[in-house]
Parts: C-alpha cells; sequence; structure tokens
C-alpha cells in the first residue's frame, strides 16, 4: 500500500507541477513578446493538461500495456492501480489547469 500512495502522490504533484510550471514559465514569456500573459497562460494550462498526465504517469505507453495484458490474463489489481495513477495524475493536471484560472480571472 506504501508504494501505492508514494506513486500515486508522485502522479499528482508532477501533473501538477507540469501544468503551473509550464503556464508561468508561459506567461514569463507573453511579456516579453508583448502579449497579454493572462490568456497565454490560460491556452497554455488547457493545452498543457494532457501531457501533464502522460508525463505524470511515464511518458509512454507502458501503462496502457499493463492495464491491458492484466485485463486478458484476468488479473484486476494491477489494471485497477494504473487507472488509478492515470485518474490522479488527471486530478493534479486538472487542478493546477484551475489554479491557473483562478490566479487569472481572479475569484469573478
Amino acid at each position: 500500500m506504501s508504494y501505492f500512495l508514494s506513486k500515486a502522490g508522485l502522479d499528482f504533484f508532477i501533473a501538477f507541477g507540469v501544468v503551473i510550471g509550464g503556464s508561468m514559465l508561459a506567461g514569463i514569456g507573453s511579456v516579453f513578446m508583448l502579449l497579454p500573459p493572462g490568456d497565454t497562460m490560460l491556452d497554455t494550462a488547457a493545452r498543457l493538461k494532457i501531457w501533464a498526465i502522460v508525463a505524470a504517469i511515464g511518458g509512454s505507453i507502458d501503462p496502457v500495456r499493463v492495464i491491458e495484458s492484466n485485463i486478458t490474463a484476468g488479473q484486476l489489481s494491477p489494471a485497477a492501480q494504473q487507472i488509478c495513477f492515470i485518474i490522479i495524475a488527471f486530478l493534479g493536471a486538472h487542478l493546477g489547469t484551475e489554479l491557473v484560472r483562478l490566479i487569472c480571472k481572479g475569484a469573478a
């Protein structure tokens, strides 16, 4: 159980960090290019969300292979763990996107 929780936590924060970090750097770059940073950050956060999930779960097709091979072998536990890792990475990326939206648009 400890492995699951530590990997899930890392997946969450990796996805969160990819979205936040990428959006912040895009905002800084947009200032140098004389573009509105808020719009650039929002657009970047939305486009980075899927890539943040991919980066968090390992950056390859291996998690999908694990799901497929374990389900066909009749073992649901490893497949369920991989699905949970993907969901947790999505939650981290989504929270990062919503935080960027809150920072750029305000509480209104």
